[in-house]
């Protein structure tokens, strides 16, 4: 384990450091990344200093599980695609009635808590079979950072009961965020996971990169979805929970136009391939069909060379690309735009796009 703080570039490590440079990442990434030959789960001081004793214990674990995922069989072979249909108005509906279901699930006991299993699954298979294609997206991210929650949250807690009090917080600490698109595991896993905890003790040894957590919990309780998930929709707030989503989506239209505007049909700078960072999810605005915009910071370092935003950044929906307004050049290598700045590695350069005021950053011929 290796904490950072980016500014006074300190650290301190549960074993001795390697010999090895320091990754550039450190300081600004929550993860594992490889130092000296092996895999450190990596922490930002600023991140861990400014919650409770019990979230910080559930953030080291969190993010030591990720380094073990892999020797688990716990990855995923997916497109690594977000489920950005979880911006959307029936998506977010659906998927709230979900955690509504489980959240009274965690508070019930016996043939209660098995009806609430039942609205549950009814309301995951209405929202499944609205958006079919992307049911992996949304499998794999439960498993990547699902069973990533759910190990911090249950290992953190004292008790049985405190970690059934987590997981509701992260419910209700989840739903009440403006984006769902990469933050919905981090309530669900904690929520499946805790119920598999009393319905199928050790499910733990026997979960794989290729299961689906709501259908283990069916199997474990030997129950299937509600018939009616609209009159079940009733019993959690539905007709509100509808009101709301459809005010939400006027002004998610507004929003879509300027960020269209702005990361789309403008004059941008393209960063294709893959890289290790962070970024924030909250408030995240999907653009269909063109990706994910995370605004609040933003850092991206890989081959070609390193990102740095505040305001804004375009995530292609397959993950393959980032995207900010027009940049201003400062030097060869330095560009910056309104909230970022873009360093390009030895051996990369910034040429023109195909369209007019378009830049891209490809390898020096």
């Amino acid at each position: 384990m290796v904490i950072a703080d980016r500014r006074t570039q300190t650290i301190a490590t549960s074993q001795p450091a390697p010999e090895s440079p320091r990754s550039g990442l450190l300081g600004i990434v929550n993860g594992p990344l490889e130092w000296g030959g092996v895999t450190w789960a990596a922490y930002i001081w600023d991140d861990l200093a400014k919650v409770t004793p019990e979230r910080r214990n559930d953030m080291l674990l969190h993010e030591v599980f990720h380094g073990l995922q892999p020797q688990l069989g716990l990855s995923v072979q997916g497109s690594g695609a977000l489920p950005e249909h979880l911006d959307a108005a029936d998506g977010r509906y659906w998927l709230r009635l979900e955690w509504r279901a489980l959240a009274q699930a965690l508070r019930d006991s016996d043939e209660q808590r098995r009806l609430a299993v039942r609205d549950a699954l009814a309301f995951r298979q209405a929202r499944h079979l609205l958006y079919r294609d992307s049911v992996e997206s949304e499998r794999d991210l439960e498993i990547i950072e699902g069973l990533a929650s759910y190990t911090g949250t249950v290992l953190a807690a004292p008790s049985a009961s405190a970690a059934i009090a987590s997981a509701l917080e992260r419910l209700a600490e989840v739903e009440s965020g403006e984006s769902y698109v990469r933050t919905f595991a981090y309530a669900s896993g904690p929520a499946y996971g805790v119920l598999l905890d009393a319905a199928s003790p050790g499910w733990t040894r026997r979960v794989r990169g290729s299961d689906d957590l709501a259908t283990l919990l069916a199997t474990a309780l030997a129950v299937h979805p509600a018939t009616d998930p609209t009159a079940a929709a009733a019993r959690y707030g539905g007709a509100e929970l509808r009101a709301a989503e459809v005010q939400r989506e006027q002004q998610r239209q507004e929003r879509i136009a300027e960020l269209r505007r702005r990361f789309v049909d403008g004059p941008v700078l393209l960063i294709r391939g893959g890289g290790h960072g962070m970024s924030d999810s909250h408030g995240a605005v999907v653009i269909p069909g063109s990706g994910t915009v995370f605004f609040g910071p933003f850092r991206l370092s890989g081959a070609w060379g390193t990102l740095e935003a505040e305001k804004g950044v375009l995530v292609s929906s397959d993950g393959g690309s980032r995207t900010v307004p027009a940049p201003v050049r400062q030097d060869d290598r330095t560009f910056s735009g309104d909230g970022w700045t873009f360093k390009a590695a030895a051996g990369w350069i910034i040429r023109e796009g195909a369209r007019r005021g378009d830049y891209e950053v490809v390898r020096q011929p």
